[in-house]
């Protein structure tokens, strides 16, 4: 008997232990996402004031960052969970000791997303690649910037050799230089801000929607942590975002409010601009992350070249 009573408390306990298991991973997370205001994280936006998170299940506070500095220091000390950024700051994050997993591009499946130009400042006579030989271009050194112009003008025969920079870092700061026309002569800007200095008087000289390759992406990536403790939170979220692409897509024109203030929009352009169209959520692929880290590598950014498999997880799509 005695034994009879101490077979059924066991079994009892590992009933209790397993039930506080299930509750513990049924339990509603909290994710927080790092956002700064730009056209390419619309959709999360949308999703939020959509609903579409509560409605795919997952709870998402979108955290408002002005720049990708603060942004990227906040996922370093777990203050947040995710973020939009780019290819170079995934390298940089594991360089730095905070492993993150990129999960899907954002913007920058075709070339046309995302648009990234070289223009020259009127009246500079600057009209083709080839006239940038030797004429310092600015841009924000040892960025995504600095890639692109590098990687854009190699495209049109431009060997970065026969290039000079000189580093604007704040965008707003670099369009005004550009247009003054005074100190710099050339610069690279992405859109809305490249759309805007076109329409100011500036020369689009290389658009890297016009390229060949598709050189520019944004990418949505996580913390491995988080991947490892909240796959299908993840999972959902992208959901989430894709939902709201397509509603995007679908009626811009719904979301016009939304659009000035989120991808801040510059008024000039408030009733003519056209925010690309979003592409279904896909990894980025292999020639993509093997040219970014092969460009760091030779910059001095990273030690050495990381592989697909340490930057990418697949898995977290619905394809």
């Amino acid at each position: 008997m005695k034994k009879l009573i101490g077979s059924l408390l066991i079994v009892l306990l590992l009933f209790s232990i397993l039930g506080c298991s299930k509750a513990g991973n049924n339990k509603k997370v909290s994710l927080k996402l790092g956002l700064l205001s730009i056209e390419d994280n619309l959709p999360f936006f949308v999703a939020e004031k959509e609903g579409l998170f509560a409605k795919h299940g997952i709870e998402v506070q979108l955290i408002p960052f002005n720049s990708a500095r603060d942004r990227d220091i906040a996922l370093e000390a777990g203050e947040i969970q995710g973020e939009l950024a780019d290819l170079l700051a995934a390298a940089l994050f594991k360089k730095g000791g905070t492993p993150v997993k990129v999960v899907s591009l954002g913007l920058g499946a075709t070339p046309q997303e995302g648009r990234f130009a070289i223009l020259s400042s009127p009246g500079s006579g600057i009209t083709t690649p080839q006239q940038l030989k030797g004429i310092p271009i600015a841009i924000s050194q040892n960025t995504i910037i600095h890639y692109l112009a590098e990687e854009m003008l190699k495209e049109v025969g431009i060997a970065p050799s026969e290039l000079n920079f000189q580093s604007i870092p704040d965008m707003k700061i670099r369009l005004d230089a550009l247009l003054a026309g005074k100190d710099v002569k050339a610069a690279l800007l992405p859109d809305p801000l490249a759309t805007l200095a076109e329409k100011s008087g500036a020369v689009v000289v290389v658009d890297d929607a016009k390229l060949k390759n598709n050189l520019s992406q944004t990418v949505i990536l996580f913390r491995e942590d988080t991947l490892k403790k909240y796959p299908e939170s993840v999972k959902r979220i992208l959901q989430a975002y894709e939902e709201a692409a397509g509603k995007l897509n679908e009626s811009p024109e719904k979301y016009k409010e939304l659009i000035i203030e989120k991808a801040r929009i510059p008024k000039p352009l408030e009733n003519s601009y056209t925010i690309p169209k979003y592409s279904p959520l896909v990894l980025p692929t292999k020639a993509m992350v093997e040219r970014v880290m092969n460009w760091m590598q030779n910059k001095g950014l990273i030690d050495k070249a990381y592989s697909y498999e340490e930057i990418v997880a697949p898995g977290y799509l619905q394809r």
